[in-house]
């Protein structure tokens, strides 16, 4: 139940500094049915947060990392300008596993979120940003993190992509594993988000439900539904841990 801003006013939460940032709503959905009772929904210039009960706020951040930094920027900063800002932005949603290292209806937490064709093309192959001489191509959530999500949520620990383009060939798949090893997932709006809370020095963390194989698009195999409940029941179990950290960075 969405209670408009009146009704809502008065709620408290004990994750209230920690921002969840998904691309669609169905997604900002999935993560909310882990956090049951009323959400408080806020609009922002650039952003809708919704604000649970018991649980983070959400945010539909939009698809591909570009308006994904954005969303996640404005609702970063509305919550610096109000006094109360974030401890920590998650990164949320469902996408492409690398299998079999990352089956269908599994949980990935990223230990590097890694933009996976910002660079330029060459005869001699793909350069990555970094080695033209510009920004950063990986974000490392906090260590500790990371191993704390996964072992509460059962999930695997690795690196996940940013692409700006869904891969939809056994080559485009292959390439990505050569050039990145430690891959289990892609999503496109990871980096994006990762971007956002470092330009503000707020640590990011990485969660994916798997829904589809990386490679050849065949969306009769996809199990939309069953990464969602994925998701839902993956944040069941992480409420304890970004509990501890939220209150940790108090």
């Amino acid at each position: 139940m969405v209670l408009p801003p009146e009704e809502g006013r008065g709620l408290t939460t004990s994750l209230t500094r920690v921002l969840v940032a998904t691309a669609v709503p169905a997604e900002r959905d999935a993560v909310a049915e882990a956090f049951p009772g009323p959400v408080r929904e806020r609009t922002l210039p650039g952003a809708v947060v919704h604000r649970t009960a018991d649980g983070p706020d959400l945010i539909a951040a939009g698809v591909g990392p570009a308006l994904a930094a954005a969303s996640t920027a404005a609702a970063l900063t509305a919550a610096a300008l109000d006094g109360r800002p974030y401890a920590l932005v998650v990164c949320a949603g469902i996408g492409g596993g690398f299998v079999p290292d990352a089956p269908l209806g599994s949980l990935v937490v990223a230990d590097a979120i890694t933009a996976a064709d910002l660079g330029a093309e060459t005869a001699e192959g793909f350069l990555p940003v970094t080695e033209l001489g510009f920004g950063t191509v990986t974000h490392h959530p906090p260590a500790s993190l990371a191993a704390a999500a996964a072992a509460a949520s059962g999930a695997r620990t690795g690196t996940v992509l940013t692409v700006s383009t869904v891969t939809g060939t056994a080559a485009r798949a292959d390439t990505l594993r050569a050039r990145h090893p430690r891959a289990l997932a892609e999503g496109m709006e990871g980096f994006g988000v990762a971007e956002a809370a470092a330009a503000q020095g707020v640590p990011v963390l990485e969660i994916r439900a798997v829904s589809n194989p990386v490679g050849p698009r065949d969306r009769a195999a996809w199990r939309i539904g069953d990464a969602l409940a994925a998701l839902t029941d993956g944040f069941g179990k992480l409420a304890p841990v970004l509990e501890s950290w939220n209150q940790h960075d108090q």
